[in-house]
Order: C-alpha cells, then sequence, then structure tokens
C-alpha cells in the first residue's frame, strides 16, 4: 500500500477500499454510526480519548488506559489509521492528536467525515460492528505534541510563538464564562473551529491556501512554534488537525481553558484584541 496523504478525500478512500493494515475509526455519534459508516470502520465513543474524574478532562488518559483502548479497536505498530466523525474534524482531530503523543504517526483524516461521505453517495455499512483486538504497548509517550500551562506562561509574548484559540468570540472576549474566569490567554487569537468547515461541501475543510492566507494574516504560521486550545481539547482537535495539514509546528494544549481559566495565578486578557 502506498502512503495515504494526511487528508483524504471521501471518493479517494472509496476508490481504496478494501485496504490491508489500516483501521478506520469512526467518532461519530453511537446512533450516527449505527445508522451508517464507511465500510470497515469501527466505532471508538470520544469519552475515550478524555480523561474522566477531572475538571480538565481534555488532559490525555493514562497509558494504561490508551493501551486498553487501543487494543479493543485493533490498532498495532504497522496500521494505518483513518479517522473519522460526524462534526467536521474536531474529535478526529483530537483523535489524532492523541495519535501523535503514543508516537503514532501513520494516519489520515477523511475530509468532512461521514457528513462529506454521505453528500457524495458514497456506500455505508450500518449496525455494531466487533472490531478484531490486538496486543497494543506504547514505549513512551511524545511530549513534542503537547504544551502543558507552564510551557505556555513560559512561552507568552516570545515573539515565535502563536496562540490559537479554537472556542467561540463570546467565551474568547469573556462576555460567555463557563470556567471560573473568562476571557482569554494573553496573545491569543481567536478563529472559531466551525468557521473553517465548508458547510456547502459536508463540513469539509475550506480551501487550504485561503485557510493559511487567512492565518498569516492573524500572526498564525509556520514560522512559529502554535499551541492550539479550547475548553477542553475538542475543539481544538480541529485546529490542531487544520495545523497538522499546514504543516505548523502546533500542539495541543489540552489543559486548554477548563484549567486556565479556572487558575486564579494565570494571566486572563478580556476584549477582543489578544493583549
Amino acid at each position: 500500500m502506498a502512503d495515504l496523504p494526511l487528508l483524504l478525500e471521501p471518493e479517494q478512500l472509496a476508490d481504496l477500499l478494501p485496504l490491508d493494515n489500516v483501521l478506520i475509526i469512526d467518532q461519530s455519534k453511537a446512533e450516527t454510526f449505527m445508522e451508517g459508516h464507511i465500510p470497515g470502520a469501527v466505532h471508538l465513543d470520544f469519552k475515550r480519548l478524555q480523561r474522566p474524574g477531572t475538571p480538565v478532562p481534555g488532559l490525555l488518559p493514562e497509558m494504561s488506559e490508551l493501551e486498553t483502548v487501543f487494543s479493543e479497536l485493533g490498532l498495532t505498530a504497522e496500521t494505518h489509521v483513518i479517522c473519522s466523525d460526524d462534526e467536521g474534524g474536531g474529535w478526529a482531530g483530537r483523535l489524532i492528536w492523541v495519535l501523535d503523543c503514543i508516537g503514532h504517526t501513520k494516519y489520515s483524516y477523511v475530509n468532512g467525515g461521514i457528513v462529506a461521505w454521505r453528500q457524495e453517495g458514497l456506500p455505508e455499512e450500518s449496525g455494531e460492528v466487533t472490531p478484531r483486538s490486538s496486543d497494543y504497548k506504547i514505549t513512551a509517550i511524545n511530549e513534542n505534541a503537547t504544551f502543558t500551562k507552564a510551557q505556555v506562561l513560559d512561552n507568552l509574548g516570545k515573539p515565535d510563538f502563536a496562540i490559537w484559540d479554537a472556542r467561540s468570540a463570546a467565551e474568547y472576549t469573556g462576555e460567555k464564562v463557563i470556567s471560573a474566569r473568562g476571557g482569554h490567554i494573553p496573545g491569543a487569537v481567536n478563529y472559531e473551529w466551525t468557521l473553517g468547515m465548508d458547510k456547502d461541501r459536508g463540513l469539509r475543510i475550506k480551501d487550504l491556501n485561503a485557510f493559511r492566507t487567512l492565518l498569516s494574516d492573524m500572526g498564525i504560521d509556520g514560522s512559529k512554534r502554535i499551541a492550539t486550545h479550547c475548553q477542553t481539547h475538542h475543539r481544538s482537535g480541529y485546529t490542531y488537525l487544520v495545523g497538522k495539514i499546514l504543516g505548523f509546528d502546533i500542539r495541543g494544549y489540552a489543559g486548554s481553558w477548563s484549567e486556565w481559566g479556572n487558575d486564579e495565578n494565570t494571566p486572563v486578557v478580556t476584549g477582543t484584541e489578544p493583549n
């Protein structure tokens, strides 16, 4: 099998199926998956890739839990993972971030997920799927996929550092408060995640050249180290994915605003301006 691109169009994938050594992981809602999914796909509840029982659910689960999840799905070191969801790439992007964290770099994203797949009228299967399990082992966590709160604090104000806030404008300005405090990290720029989706084309990512120019005008480009976040590193799964596709040095700030906004010692800015 030739190497698959990171961004895979639904039509491309449909022409290639079935594929050996490929695992299609669909993080759509359970009912959506049961109604119909890409042939051969297995379902993964997005909650399995969050850290439960903490005020900061966006953090990476424990290594042992991740080994359990990916063994249940049948992942091996040789497997190429194809990621899909029903929301335009938020959960699929977080899955790609998790794969980066565990050092598994063989992956693609189906552009637009099941929404674009259905828009194209491509074949589907329905019902429950039982994966063929494996014994997946993680040797180490890749720290280069993530920024911690301390690292973000250390980099604030540096010219080669940028923060992409994927939340809504109301959350960014502080008008809508979800944590103890509202507002944004000093210097962060706001481009809400769904603005990057083409709703007329099945939630595919918008034109990449135009996207690159737009982000560059906001101060987000390939010359900088980029941290992206939202409230729980779900919405910023999408912005992480876009950054990867554009070739940026991007990392997820997994603690996100649920960590930053609940820490009385972190600096916070309100209003529409970054600083």
